[in-house]
């Protein structure tokens, strides 16, 4: 199994400002927003669900069940699984709803043998979550050209991580760079 955290990110190494994304999102030019677009229906291909935390879920079913993007029936139609401690539902509109899930860790811990690759899109908290548990098996990320200055990090202070870059290249208005997260071998 293969867990992909795919986040837009500030130069500065912020995921979101100081109230949330909106100051990110409002730096992303709109040809890296396409870039990125293109770049998701052809990962979309080997992707076998979505992973979204409460917030990301809330935020993106108001968006994407009624959205005219290029990728929305992409978006739409994948398997979607929610983490959540309060949600007993999970509708995306007239699509298929998504599944819901408390904990997961113990969610990916037990598939984690099966050959199938997840995405966790957006969802920075459940993101570090899987980085604390050594669950998340690669970044995907969108530097937007902009520094926000203060907000929340892409990776925790106090988080140590190897990577090794597997790619990278430059779009129009962002850079898009990919790094495997290095296990360190089991013990024994």
């Amino acid at each position: 199994m293969r867990v992909v955290a795919q986040q837009w990110m500030s130069l500065d190494g912020y995921a979101s400002g100081p109230d949330g994304e909106e100051p990110l999102f409002a730096a992303i030019p709109p040809d890296a927003d396409a870039a990125s677009q293109k770049w998701n229906d052809n990962l979309l291909d080997d992707v076998d669900a979505v992973l979204l935390g409460r917030r990301s879920y809330e935020s993106f079913v108001q968006f994407w069940p009624t959205a005219t993007e290029p990728i929305a029936a992409r978006v739409n139609t994948i398997d979607k699984v929610v983490f959540s401690a309060t949600l007993e539902s999970a509708p995306w509109g007239d699509h298929p709803p998504a599944t819901i899930h408390h904990d997961a860790v113990s969610y990916l811990r037990e598939r984690r043998s099966t050959e199938t690759t997840l995405l966790v899109w957006g969802s920075l908290a459940l993101m570090h979550d899987l980085m604390a548990a050594g669950e998340l098996d690669e970044l995907d990320l969108f530097v937007a050209p902009a520094a926000l200055g203060a907000g929340t990090p892409l990776i925790p202070a106090g988080t140590p991580l190897a990577l090794t870059q597997l790619g990278g290249e430059i779009w129009p208005g962002a850079t898009h760079l990919r790094y495997a997260v290095n296990r360190p071998a089991a013990a024994g």
